[in-house]
């Protein structure tokens, strides 16, 4: 056997020593923790249970965690889905933790989720895998760049203030966020109108922007049958974060003008998006209005006919969620049911 051959077989045993080794480690440290944690770097939840495991850690030092992050470590989030999985649990979200066989995802707070740890710890009681989903957070969805755009947001919004469990502060919020929107489209039709008041509408204009909107509907209906594939009419990924930092900042702030402020930023930022990618139909309306000699304030009245009809969807789920409170945030798949119907 020549010399570099040797040198190669000897390359590859060290390198599969090595690797075979790092697995076991790995498995040693999560067979040695007391408690494994899974958390997500900007998940306000995860923050939270930080705080607790802490506090936590100071009251039992000899206490073993192990904090694993999914979203830098592909290993971690491959061992809370394994974990999720045979616990029957179907989706994820962190803060995650894995104590004595059991799951619990989510964290309600130190008197909630904090007692089923330290009841687990203590092996007093035998808590079933996922109690604190409320706490938890998702993994992020496609966001819709159109009409279910922003009633993603609305719903994002209001199963985040749902947990304050404070109605009147839910509808002051919200609603601010709502009435924004609809004054946000208003003036993005109102300067379509004065342009074609000012330039008029040619058949050749008219014909290319419903060329527009019947595009945008083939590409919503495309969404719909085959989700995730082809070209989308979904937000980009860069401004996802913008979005949720947001929504956070609107839950966190200390000061209901702090949390109206993020309320009106993010419906500019969420209209802003949307008008983009609706803008065929609103300017097919409007320059089609303008062919019609009528008084300058009913022109106003048809847009504000407009937009109450495009607003009314809004209201009606604003209202559901402030009389029933709900946490339910859409899935996958009512988003490509609100893309069909968009």
């Amino acid at each position: 056997m020549t010399t570099s051959r040797r040198r190669l077989i000897l390359a590859l045993t060290l390198w599969l020593l090595a690797y075979a080794s790092s697995g076991f480690a790995a498995d040693q440290g999560s067979s040695k923790a007391d408690l494994e944690v899974f958390t997500r770097s900007g998940c306000p939840h995860c923050a939270a249970a930080k705080r607790f495991l802490d506090e936590l850690q100071r009251s039992r030092p000899n206490l073993r965690i192990l904090t694993q992050d999914i979203g830098e470590d592909s290993a971690a989030l491959a061992r809370l889905k394994d974990v999720a999985a045979a616990q029957g649990l179907r989706t994820i979200g962190v803060p995650a933790f894995y104590v004595h066989g059991r799951l619990l995802i989510g964290f309600a707070g130190p008197d909630r989720t904090g007692r089923q740890i330290l009841a687990l710890l203590n092996q007093s009681e035998s808590a079933p895998a996922g109690q604190a989903p409320e706490g938890a957070c998702r993994p992020e969805p496609t966001i819709p760049c159109d009409r279910a755009g922003s009633m993603w947001a609305l719903v994002f919004m209001l199963s985040l203030l749902a947990g304050l469990r404070d109605r009147a502060k839910l509808l002051v919020i919200a609603g601010t966020f709502v009435a924004v929107q609809g004054l946000v489209y208003f003036a993005f039709m109102a300067a379509w109108l004065n342009v074609f008041l000012f330039v008029g509408l040619s058949r050749a204009a008219e014909i290319f922007l419903g060329a527009i909107a019947g595009l945008a509907g083939v590409v919503h209906v495309k969404d719909f049958l085959a989700f995730g594939r082809g070209p989308s009419l979904s937000v980009p990924s860069s401004t996802k974060p913008t979005l949720y930092a947001t929504v956070r900042r609107i839950l966190y702030a200390e000061h209901l003008a702090g949390a109206l402020l993020g309320a009106v930023a993010l419906a500019v930022l969420v209209q802003g998006v949307e008008v983009l990618c609706t803008a065929g139909l609103p300017a097919l309306y409007t320059g089609i209005l303008t062919r019609h000699q009528l008084e300058g304030w009913l022109y106003y009245g048809y847009l504000l006919l407009y937009n109450a009809a495009y607003m009314f969807d809004d209201v009606i789920v604003l209202g559901v969620g402030a009389v029933t409170l709900s946490r339910r945030r859409l899935q996958e798949r009512e988003g490509r049911w609100l893309k069909l119907v968009s």
